[in-house]
């Protein structure tokens, strides 16, 4: 604040929390709100504002454009999230062109992150005014009965990667804001039963942890002017033997349907640490021996 007083001397310049108050003569007052507007946009759409950029600014002179190649928005201090693999690409182009999209892969091939930015980057231009984040609280191995606390509480360590993700993006404060006033609304699958989502980026993270039932009615949650994001790995249900994973039935019942994008990730997606990509291929090599040699018992009793 006390850069912007000094490039304009000749007003009083108070400035408490987010309210600012200026007295003066009243074409410098113009032009210093008119200023003050130009370094909130500037701010907004990139998360960073340096002294260069005020004294460009209110100089008069263009302030520095960020590289915007395939930028889909800038974080937190200004940190560039961009689809960073051709998958994330075909992500990014699949959700300007259709109103609902199945990103499909394993864990750390960055489905969930992606579909957040764009979610944020609809909601900076007003395209929405709202987004809505979901998830099935199914346990890995843990029962919420058996976790601390109420309800709330018992379910927020299965948003926590939804909120993780929301605080690179959008700068505390703000999101806090987001939160409170219901811009931003985290919530587990069962409370969207009954609501119709419209103005509004929907992303319904591990849709593999669905029944049949719950995803049926989350995909006919979509209203007017809204956008649905789908993300999963069929490879890690977590639903009991004898349940149907929705995602996997959703898939087949609407693979005809007009309007639909489908992107599949693969392990060659994997942004995590280099460890995570020879984890999920061990696995996976492993998973495809237990295959044939339980393929091999088969054959063998039926001779």
């Amino acid at each position: 604040m006390q850069l912007i007083r000094n490039l304009f001397p000749k007003l009083r310049i108070a400035a408490r929390g987010t309210l600012i108050k200026v007295l003066g003569d009243d074409n410098e007052t113009a032009e210093f709100e008119a200023k003050i507007n130009e370094l909130v946009d500037y701010c907004v759409k990139y998360n960073k504002l340096t002294e260069e950029t005020i004294i460009d600014v209110i100089k008069g002179r263009p302030p520095k454009e960020l590289k915007m190649d395939d930028v889909i928005i800038f974080g937190v201090n200004g940190k560039p999230i961009q689809g960073r693999s051709a998958n994330q690409q075909r992500l990014v182009k699949a959700f300007n062109e259709s109103d609902l999209t199945f990103a499909l892969g394993p864990a750390g091939t960055g489905k969930t992150y992606v579909a957040i930015a764009l979610a944020v980057k609809a909601l900076k231009n007003r395209e929405v005014r709202r987004i809505i984040l979901s998830r099935p609280a199914v346990e890995a191995g843990e029962k919420l009965g058996f976790l601390p606390g109420d309800m709330k509480d018992k379910i927020d360590p299965y948003l926590q990667p939804l909120y993780d993700a929301l605080e690179d993006m959008i700068p505390q404060n703000k999101l806090k804001e987001y939160m409170e006033t219901n811009v931003i609304q985290i919530a587990p699958l069962a409370f969207m039963r009954g609501r119709t989502l419209s103005d509004a980026v929907i992303i319904l993270d591990e849709a593999q942890n669905t029944t049949t039932h719950q995803i049926k009615m989350f995909l006919t949650r979509l209203g007017m002017n809204a956008k649905m994001i789908i993300t999963g790995d069929i490879t890690q249900i977590d639903l009991p033997h004898s349940t149907q994973s929705g995602l996997v039935h959703a898939l087949r019942v609407l693979k005809d349907v007009k309007g639909i994008s489908c992107v599949q990730f693969d392990k060659t997606d994997i942004v995590r640490h280099h460890l995570v990509q020879r984890i999920v291929d061990a696995y996976e090599k492993y998973d495809n021996a237990k295959k044939e040699s339980d393929s091999t018992t088969i054959d063998k009793k039926t001779i």
